[in-house]
Formats: structure tokens, sequence, C-alpha cells
């Protein structure tokens, strides 16, 4: 009954019509049926031999046209008064009453019935749902990734505006999603069986499994709240708003300082999000992530924890967006590959990362002994979060780290490079953003982890207006930034020759990110950095004319857009690593708002050790070259050998605990950006590494 009403309420929240129409149809059949009891059993004059299915059609065709009366009143003089009265009652109920009053007051009904229901003050009838307080740019994508679960999810969105406008956002991206995967699917399909490929594809093709229930109303309102059944909600994601969505630079400008104070708005819906949740009648495990992009929020917001967190019952997460996507155009910057690593780890789509309630006391043991009975997954590391313990795996699916894997897989005798250290990384920022100080904060965490003194590990040109460089005291406070050039996106010959002289007087890579300034106006949004692009890539393609020998992959160019309809663009300029940097912050909120334990996971990936220290306790996933990291290359292997070979070489052989440096592989990167990261069954996955391959590492450092 339970499965039924939820049905039910949710039928009747989507589709008010329908169900109406459902009970008027009812009504005549019951109608119908009634009428006919009574000609055939009665047994009037006129009707003793007429059986119950001939009463029933005769009843209808009189209703429909009172001519037809005849059927049942063939001569009135021998049927009798009583029969053609019954007769003449039925079809007056029929086309007067029936057709005119009740249909009248039904239609009328079912306006204000359909009215009531477009006006979201019809309460839900659902449970386990995934609820979004507000809206913004992150917003659609944290609904598409939800389309990669394997259940059935239903979403309930909260709005106090643009409710046709989101609906349509919303269709469009679960629309675009769909043909992308559907036209690999169907490929792959046809290449497969080249017969029966369309009729398999028919089969495998992949079906939304969303159901999105979009309300408009006040996210302060308690009976919104309350109608939208937040008390039972699984996830409740508290989002908040942009500012780059104003037409006159000066309102932006306001909203811009408005922001960077504080945000009243998250703190007032947490406080009410947080007092129902809490309350003894709400479910038991309830999560609720925060978005937060200040100091003066973050405060508050861990105020709100310390009084109204209870756990087991609701769990409140703060997500600090500007630092993480600092720390991501940071890291993306340094090994650009990580961009297409956590485009899928990130996701719910291919290998992605899963938490499992398990005390470890030993990790290095754990992770030895699951390593010689498992084969679909890749064990990680243990932490604690709560008070309670968790081990952490990459795996395409949650069955696959409970699945053994038959014989136990060889270790090959690999020799990692003990003195191992990863090059001077040079590179050039072109433009600015409102996380640019979080940006230069993941640099440095970078260059306190890796820099020894009386070398250069990091080295950074800054390319940028004169206003955005005096904001930032022309980068004076980070050692590490050797250049600051102020120059317009209009200054095309001072920005070209600025980036050739520092291409040219490094002989490591160099990597260029553009960033795209998220404060602009509407009109202009992603329109500098694309500006930058076509600068960079004449520079690359002068420089591959004028000398053959040249490497295009020396340069690595990394672009960050705001709006997602920029990306063709973008990649037709041949350019692989597009950074989305919304869809980052959706994908992540979409897996902690599903997995809680992953939000301290990925805290500690995204953060490099700070301080001058040979203890390294924060783990990150690192692309190191093949050619440095091992003594000599491995030779062709399975992915299950050069798992279990390269951590046996870096825990085992006798190495003291205090120089072991425990390494994980996920995968690698050929040249051109063909990245191969592990999933299912890694004794069937065959490698052959090369010099200029790059290891896709797990690891302290």
């Amino acid at each position: 009954m339970k499965k039924l009403r939820e049905w039910f309420s949710i039928q009747l929240a989507k589709y008010p019509g329908r169900i109406i129409l459902l009970a008027i149809l009812l009504f005549n059949v019951v109608f119908m049926v009634v009428a006919a009891l009574i000609i055939s059993s009665f047994s009037l004059d006129g009707t003793e031999k007429m059986g119950f299915f001939e009463a029933a059609f005769y009843t209808i065709t009189m209703i429909l046209d009172a001519g037809c009366v005849q059927f049942v009143i063939a001569d009135i003089g021998e049927s009798g008064v009583a029969v053609a009265i019954v007769c003449l009652v039925i079809i007056l109920i029929g086309m007067v009453s029936f057709t005119g009053a009740v249909i009248g007051y039904v239609t009328n009904y079912i306006s204000g019935f359909i009215a009531d229901s477009n006006s979201d003050s019809r309460r839900l009838r659902i449970s386990h749902h995934f609820v979004i307080l507000n809206w913004n740019t992150r917003a659609s994508e944290i609904i598409n990734d939800l389309l990669y679960c394997r259940k059935k999810r239903y979403v309930v969105v909260l709005v106090s505006g643009r409710k046709k406008e989101i609906q349509r956002e919303i269709d469009e991206r679960i629309s675009d999603t769909l043909h992308v995967e559907n036209k690999a699917v169907l490929r792959e399909c046809l290449e497969k069986h080249r017969v029966f490929g369309r009729l398999v594809y028919l089969f495998r093709r992949r079906r939304s499994n969303l159901t999105v229930i979009i309300r408009e109303g006040d996210e302060f309102s308690l009976k919104r709240l309350r109608d939208i059944a937040i008390e039972k909600a699984e996830s409740i994601v508290i989002l908040g708003d942009d500012v780059n969505n104003a037409v006159c630079k000066y309102d932006t400008r306001e909203k811009i300082r408005d922001k960077s104070k504080g945000n009243a708005q998250t703190i007032k819906t947490l406080m009410l999000v947080s007092d129902i949740t809490s309350a003894d009648y709400s479910e038991d495990g309830q999560k609720i992530v925060v978005e937060i992009s200040d100091d003066w929020t973050l405060e508050l917001v861990n105020k709100i924890i310390k009084y109204k967190q209870v756990d087991g019952k609701c769990n409140i997460i703060p997500v600090r967006i500007n630092q993480i996507l600092g720390q991501l155009l940071s890291q993306f910057s340094l090994m650009p590959e990580l961009n297409l690593v956590y485009k899928e780890l990130f996701s719910n789509k291919g290998a992605t990362f899963f938490a499992e309630k398990r005390t470890v006391e030993d990790e290095t043991a754990f992770v030895t002994d699951y390593l010689s009975s498992h084969r679909c997954a890749i064990p990680l590391t243990s932490m604690a979060e709560k008070g309670n313990g968790y081990m952490f795996y990459s795996a395409a699916s949650e069955r696959d780290i409970a699945r053994g894997g038959g014989d136990k897989a060889a270790a090959p005798d690999i020799r990692l490079n003990r003195n191992y250290w990863i090059e001077c990384k040079n590179v050039v920022i072109l433009g600015h953003n409102s996380k640019i100080r979080e940006i230069m904060e993941g640099f440095r965490a970078f260059w306190n982890e890796w820099h020894r003194k009386g070398e250069e590990i990091l080295r950074i040109a800054v390319i940028d207006d004169l206003e955005s460089l005096e904001k930032m005291n022309g980068y004076e406070e980070y050692p590490f930034v050797k250049r600051t050039i102020a120059a317009s996106v209009y200054d095309k010959d001072l920005i070209c020759a600025s980036i050739e002289e520092i291409i040219n007087a490094n002989k490591e890579d160099t990597s260029i990110l553009i960033l795209s300034d998220d404060t602009a106006l509407n009109e202009e949004i992603d329109a500098r950095p694309l500006a930058n692009l076509v600068y960079v890539q004449d520079i690359i393609a002068a420089k591959k004319e004028a000398d053959p020998a040249f490497d295009p992959e020396s340069v690595d160019v990394i672009v960050e857009i705001l709006d997602p309809k920029h990306h063709d663009i973008v990649s037709r300029y041949s350019v692989d690593n597009v950074v989305i940097s919304n869809r980052y912050i959706s994908k992540m909120i979409t897996q902690i708002g599903e997995k809680e334990a992953i939000f301290d996971f990925y805290t500690d990936i995204l953060t490099y050790d700070t301080g001058e220290t040979e203890e390294y306790d924060s783990k990150e996933i690192y692309t190191k070259k093949v050619s440095a990291f091992f003594d000599e290359i491995p030779p062709a292997c399975t992915a299950a050998e050069l798992i279990r070979g390269v951590w046996e070489a870096s825990v085992g052989g006798g190495i003291p605990k205090e120089k072991q440096n425990p390494t994980v592989v996920l995968g690698y990167v050929k040249p051109g950006g063909r990245i191969t990261l592990f999933e299912g069954d890694q004794t069937e996955i065959p490698v052959k590494l090369e010099k200029h391959d790059k290891l896709i590492v797990f690891t302290n450092h």
C-alpha cells in the first residue's frame, strides 16, 4: 500500500489530467452497469427476456442517442408505462443530469484541481528521494549524473521561479546525454553484431531512470518543504546563487561584493532544513550537502553542524566550491591528464570511487591481502569518519568489490626508481576568475610538498589585465610566480610574444591554463578564454610550421569554460583538456549525496601535504612518466600483474616502513591523451608500457 500511495502521489503530481480522465471513465462504467441491472433485473413489462449484456448495450445507445429507445420499447402500448418511464429516466439522467450538471461540475473541479496541481500546493507522498533547493549553473549537471545510477531515482527541485525554463534546461541536458551515450552503444553493437546489431541496441540502449518533479515556491517556507516530503528525503542539496547572470556590470559588481561577504540565504535555508531533518519523525541517515564559497558562511555552517547535526539522523556536509575548483585547476595545470582521469573517477560512469564500511588496523597488510584474492576492484586507502572506519576502492560497480578472483595473480619483478622526483613544472596562466586565489593556494601546496632547497620545482608566469594583477598584489606572495605581464585580451602581439618566449626558454613541457571570468556579463561569458585560445593555437601552429621537429604535445592547453555549449567550439581547436568547472562540483555533490563518506576522501586526494616534512600523510593521484618512475620498464603483462608488482615494489622487499611509499596503479596514459583506467577483471586487461607513457598512480608522494 505504501508503494501504491507513492506511485499515485507521483502520478497525481505529474499527470493530474490523466487521473481525472480515469475517474470520469470509471463513473461512466458504474452508471452504465447500474442502469443495465435495473433494466434486466426488474423484469419490467417488455424486458422480461432481456439479458444483462443486452440491457447494457441498449442503455449506452439510449444515452448516446435518445431515438435508440425503440430497441427497448418497440411499442409503448404493448411494453407498458413502467418500462417507458425507466428508460426515460435513464435518458434524462444520462443526457441532462450527467452530461450537463455532473460534467459541468466535474469540469469545474478538473479546472480547479489542475490549477491547484500547477500551483504546487499539493503534498507529495514520496520517500528516499533526492532534493535540490535553489538553482544555479551546476544544478542540471547534478541531475544529469544521477542518470548513471543503477536504480530508479526520484528528484524533487524546489525553486523560487523560472519553473518552465528550468524544466526545459533539465530536459535538454538529459536528452543530450542519452543521445551521446546511445550513439556510442549503437556503434559498439553494430561492430560486434553486424547482422542483429540494431536489435541488440534496442535492448542495451540507455534509458532515463529519473523522474524529476519541479516545484515552485519559497525555499524558506516550512509548508513548502513539508509538501516535498523533505523529512523523508535521502539527500538534500542546498545550492548557492550565481553571480554571472546579470546584464549590468554595476549589478554584477554589487552581487560579487555581497557574495564575497557571505550567503545569508544559504544559512537561512540550512537552519530550517536541519531543524526538520534532526527531528524524531524524520528518516534516519539523511544527508544535507551545502555549497559554500566564503569563510563567513562556512563559519556559521559549522556552528549549525555543532548544534543541529545528529549522527545517524542528519549529517551536514559543507562543500567549499571555490577551494575545490582551485585545487582541481592547479592540479590539471601540473598534470593535464588528470582532467580526463577525474572526469570518469568523479562520476557514476565507468571506474569510480566507492566506500565500504570497514575498520582497517594495518592498511598495508589489508591491501596486500585484498590484492591476493580479488581481481575486479582496486583498494586505495582507509579513513575514519565520524567514528566509523571506511575502506575506499576504485571499481566499475559496488558489486565488484566483493568479487573474488580465482587463482592468485603473480606479481612480476618490478623495480621502481627510489630517487624519483617530479620534474620542474612550467605554467602560464592567462586571465583570471573569482577562484584565482584558491588556484594559487593549490600551486602553493604542491610547491610545499615537492620543493627542495636549491632546486626549482615550479615556475609560473601570469598574463592578465593590470587591474586584476594589482588586486593580487602582483602575485608577490607566491615565490614560484617568476613573472607577471600586464596585457588585456586585445593585446594580441604582447600575449603571443610573451608565451612564445616562455616556451622557448624552458626545456620542460609547458602548461597554459586559460581561465574564464565567472563574474563577466552574460553576453561575455567565455568570450575572453576563447580569444586567448585562438592566440595560443596560432603560436603552436607557427612553431610547428617553423620547426617540423617541434612536438605540439610539449605544450598542454587547459581551457576553463563556464557554459557547456562552448565545449564543441574548444574541442574543434584540438584541445582535449576542456575544463567545464561547474560540472566537477556537480559530479562531486552527486556522489557525496549518495556516498557521504566519499567527501573526506575527495578532500584528502585534492590536498597536497604542506610544510617541509619527510612524512607524507595525504594521498593524491599523480601521473608519472614511465621512463622516470621505473628503473626498468616492465615487460608486457596484465593489469592485475602490474598493480600487484608496483604495490610489492613500493612496500615490500624489506623496505623500512618509514621509507615506504605505498603506490597503487589505477591506469595509464598513452601519448595523445589516450587514457585507460582499470575496471572489471584485471586479468583480462593487457598492458604494454612504453617510455613515453605515463602511469596513473594513487600514492602518498
